[in-house]
């Protein structure tokens, strides 16, 4: 006895059958357009290193304890970091001993524990200011940097002198000794530069927090590299991101003229990847040629000149933070900054907006694999026949697996450059964690998207930090 009519259950395979059929025609399409963008960036990586266009150049010994050409402010947003914040201050001012160093940390008045944190981090440098919001926290990233920037202007009226250039960092960053003066020389040249970033790999999170491992260093050891070399906009990552003085106070001014409080926009939750955006081409062109550039070095030890850091070891934090990412530079950044450039602009700004639609083919993928285990198991029981198959369905799917195993190689070889075989093998293991995140925090993203077109606030949605990588690590980077 059977709970369904047999013909009721076999109508419902029948169905079944047709969703499948429309859901490997989407999932399929997409996933072999993807891969051949991927390809595109991978196989113009291949060349430019074959021809020698691109490489990775070790410095001198020393480099570390070079005189900065001019004075240097460093800005660190911090709200609700007492657990890190104290280290970061503390290992930054031992890394950079640079007497041209002006450290800025902003903190909010509603926050003592940070404010607290970063004071035991100072240990009487001179070198620092603590800057408190007068607003209550959180408001947004953007907002207390442009506080920042106001007390560094403030502080330039003061002493008649002008800074030179500006650096971001976030307030559980580990920066490398060669960092600040290697920013000094490249901003003789450029608006903006931009240094890697280099997640660090965490014993208790080896899925999760890992992931960000693999997605970073295959970035910014390639798709980055091969930005720079097109001449496409950089994307400034809002750590490691060194911007010229002079710059900023255009933008500044640009931005004051249309109702701003400063040169980063206060409801942008991507501000660092607007700014970026701009400084490499600016307004309407007009810093073409100068604007911006990412640099690839290690020091003479081999170790990468990057900014450390720890990566949210927790899903639901992982989401979060890469909810922010999709809205503010996918959906935020198609409103603001529209699609203007030349072919490899529009190009790169294409693969910095895929995520809303990679989330929806990653999810359609997913969805399939459910239906092609109840198809099979329908099969299994003779309710319904295996459909005959498209060739050139059959066709896109061998191109896509194929496309699916040359990503992975691809994985395991940037991943375990940088971090060993082990994380490397691991980086193939994490490819369906790193898609399901993308899932759910595309998911997020519209959603969040669409409260703030109803009128909702734009809020500092951040995730918090505990771990901090000079604890682990040391003051030294050669571990």
């Amino acid at each position: 006895m059977t709970f369904w009519p047999e013909p009721v259950v076999v109508q419902l395979f029948a169905g079944l059958q047709h969703i499948e059929h429309e859901l490997l025609l989407f999932a399929v399409f997409w996933f072999v357009l993807g891969l051949a963008d991927e390809l595109a960036v991978d196989l113009a990586w291949i060349w430019l290193r074959l021809t020698g266009r691109v490489r990775t150049d070790r410095l001198a010994a020393g480099v570390a304890g070079t005189p900065l050409s001019g004075e240097i402010a460093v800005f660190i947003p911090a709200w609700q970091e007492a657990q890190v914040i104290g280290v970061t201050v503390a290992h930054m001012l031992e890394a950079w001993p640079q007497a041209g160093l002006r450290l800025y940390v902003g903190c909010y008045r509603n926050d003592v524990a940070t404010l607290a944190a970063a004071m035991s981090g100072v240990a009487g440098d001179r070198r620092v200011r603590l800057v408190i919001h007068a607003r209550q926290g959180p408001t947004t990233k953007a907002d207390c940097l442009n506080r920042l920037h106001q007390a560094m202007v403030d502080d330039e009226v003061r002493s008649g002198r002008r800074f030179r250039g500006v650096v971001l960092h976030d307030a559980e960053d580990m920066v490398h000794p060669a960092a600040l003066p290697v920013i000094d020389r490249a901003l003789a040249k450029y608006h903006m530069v931009q240094l890697p970033v280099r997640p660090e790999p965490q014993p208790g999170s080896r899925l999760v927090a890992g992931h960000y491992c693999d997605e970073f260093v295959e970035a910014h050891a390639k798709s980055m590299v091969v930005r720079d070399a097109l001449g496409a906009g950089i994307p400034a990552a809002g750590v490691g991101c060194g911007v010229s003085r002079a710059a900023l106070g255009e933008l500044a001014a640009l931005r004051c003229a249309e109702g701003e409080a400063g040169p980063f926009a206060a409801e942008c939750l991507t501000e660092d990847y607007e700014l970026g955006m701009i400084l490499s081409h600016g307004p309407g062109g007009k810093w073409r040629g100068r604007g911006s550039t990412f640099l690839r070095l290690r020091d003479a030890d081999g170790q990468l000149i990057a900014t450390r850091s720890y990566f949210p070891a927790q899903l639901s934090d992982a989401v979060r933070q890469k909810t922010r990412w999709i809205h503010g530079i996918a959906l935020q950044g198609w409103e603001r900054l529209g699609w203007s450039g030349d072919g490899v602009d529009v190009w790169m700004a294409l693969r910095d907006r895929r995520g809303p639609l990679i989330a929806l083919v990653l999810a359609a993928g997913y969805a399939l694999v459910v239906v092609e285990g109840v198809l099979t198991l329908g099969a299994w029981f003779g309710l319904v026949r295996p459909a005959p198959a498209d060739p050139a369905l059959r066709s896109m799917l061998l191109l896509g697996l194929l496309g699916c195993l040359w990503r992975m190689g691809l994985r395991f070889a940037f991943t375990a450059r940088e971090y060993g075989w082990v994380e490397g093998l691991l980086g193939v293991l994490r490819i369906p964690i790193g898609n399901i995140v993308a899932i759910m925090a595309g998911r997020r993203a519209l959603a969040a998207y669409l409260r703030t077109l109803a009128g909702g606030k734009v809020s500092w949605d951040k995730t918090g930090h505990s771990l901090h990588p000079a604890r682990n690590i040391g003051t030294g980077l050669h571990s």
